[in-house]
């Protein structure tokens, strides 16, 4: 028996809902840059990935504050010392129980840069056959603007984001951190006593709830687009 194991106490760190968010947000990630780049007839599916992200970001959002103890963004660490520590390699172990203090600013970024994406997306223009939902709701000179940031540096700006998640997540399995793991069944072994996050039947109710909510709210902000 391994002395070391049997010490270890495995915690419920992410909760189903926020496992199954983050799963759905890889698939319509990927989805949006695909068929983004094939274009044509595949913008129908850009869009409709769109309107999934739209409502994936809205329930994230709100987990951040209802959700498992480490989903909740107060528990994210941001502090600029903690950061610096990690960065030198001088990081506290149970700055690793969670989002660490650089997972933290990634998890922030990703939210940023993805809103910024969308929102982007929401009033552009590819001047050929597609408009985002809302572009008749503003001036042509901000859909000029909102179409190249979507179609230039926001793509670029989650690209570069993706791949530095990915390399992360193969550093932090070099050291020894089973990041996909825990994000696939939730627990992780921790050497000292953390606390859980709450992944009972009540909280995944509220995030079925709150996912349908969101859901239908992306559905009504996609809907305002003019029928012709």
């Amino acid at each position: 028996m391994n002395l070391y194991a049997s010490h270890l106490h495995r915690t419920r760190i992410w909760d189903l809902p926020t496992r199954l968010f983050h799963w759905a947000l890889v698939v319509s990630v990927v989805g949006l840059v695909v068929t983004g780049n094939i274009g044509g007839s595949a913008m129908v599916w850009h869009f409709r990935f769109g309107q999934a992200v739209l409502a994936l970001l809205m329930f994230r959002l709100l987990w951040g504050l209802i959700g498992g103890h480490w989903s909740r963004f107060s528990n994210f660490i941001v502090h600029p010392l903690a950061v610096l520590s990690e960065l030198r390699g001088r990081g506290r172990p149970e700055w690793h129980t969670g989002h660490s203090a650089l997972g933290s600013l990634a998890v922030i970024a990703f939210v940023l840069v993805l809103l910024a994406q969308v929102g982007s997306g929401l009033v552009s223009d590819d001047a050929i056959a597609f408009a985002g939902p809302l572009t008749h709701l503003v001036s042509s000179a901000i859909v000029s603007q909102a179409s190249a940031y979507h179609k230039e540096v926001g793509k670029l700006l989650l690209i570069g984001l993706v791949l530095l998640h990915v390399l992360a997540i193969i550093w932090h399995t070099f050291k020894g951190r089973a990041l996909v793991g825990a994000m696939v069944h939730g627990d992780k072994p921790l050497e000292q006593v953390m606390p859980a996050s709450r992944d009972g039947w009540r909280q995944r109710l509220l995030a079925a709830i709150v996912m349908v909510l969101c859901v239908a709210a992306s559905a009504w902000v996609f809907s305002l687009a003019p029928t012709f």
